[in-house]
């Protein structure tokens, strides 16, 4: 069995640790790491120069619906100065251009055209029948429905009416191939938003 000397348990010790020793120097003891959970913290986005944000969602002027709101708005705005000469409000207007189209229509063919409920258009008609432009009449074939239909003033008026389209769109300013494609991309969302709610 063989027993170190002084020696070679001098050599073997650390040197010292005086004042003058570096920190550099000094014996770092191999302890273990504690394995200490780290939190998920969200980590904020960061603009990076060049590179254009994601855009809102939630963005009110991305909103198709604020859109159409507005516009619905604004334009039916523009009709009420051309309309007030004709003695019409804009949804009597409605009314009157259903009857042009076709006259006379049951009350429930006239709901379906202008897709409005009764107790919304009763009121409508009654206006417009104490203007003397309509009538409602019982149906021959069934004496239980009501037809709506055009009195001589009711025609006549339309001569009038007649300029009511291009008066709107010269006060908009836009093209009527720009207005059209408006139109139509309206009814395809129309027709899509009825269907989804079918």
């Amino acid at each position: 069995m063989h027993t170190s000397s002084y020696s070679e348990v001098v050599a073997a010790s650390p040197p010292p640790v005086t004042p003058d020793t570096p920190t550099a120097d000094l014996p770092v003891p191999d302890l273990p790491v504690p394995d200490v959970p780290v939190p998920d913290v969200p980590v904020p986005d960061v603009p990076v120069p060049g590179v254009p944000p994601e855009p809102d969602p939630l963005a009110l002027e991305r909103q198709v619906c604020f859109a159409m709101v507005v516009a619905a708005r604004s334009v039916v705005g523009l009709y009420r100065p051309v309309l007030e000469p004709l003695g019409l409000t804009h949804p009597q207007y409605l009314v009157m251009l259903a009857l042009w189209g076709a006259s006379p229509l049951s009350l429930r063919e006239l709901s379906d055209t202008l897709q409005l409920d009764p107790p919304t258009l009763s009121p409508l008609l009654k206006r417009l029948e104490a203007a003397g432009l309509v009538e409602r009449r019982r149906l021959p074939e069934d004496q239980r429905s009501l037809a709506v239909t055009l009195t001589a003033a009711g025609r006549q008026l339309r001569a009038a009416a007649e300029q009511v389209p291009a008066q709107v769109v010269a006060r908009l300013g836009l093209d009527v191939a720009e207005l059209e494609a408006v139109r139509d991309g309206l009814t395809a969302v129309i027709a899509a938003a009825r269907a989804a709610d079918a």
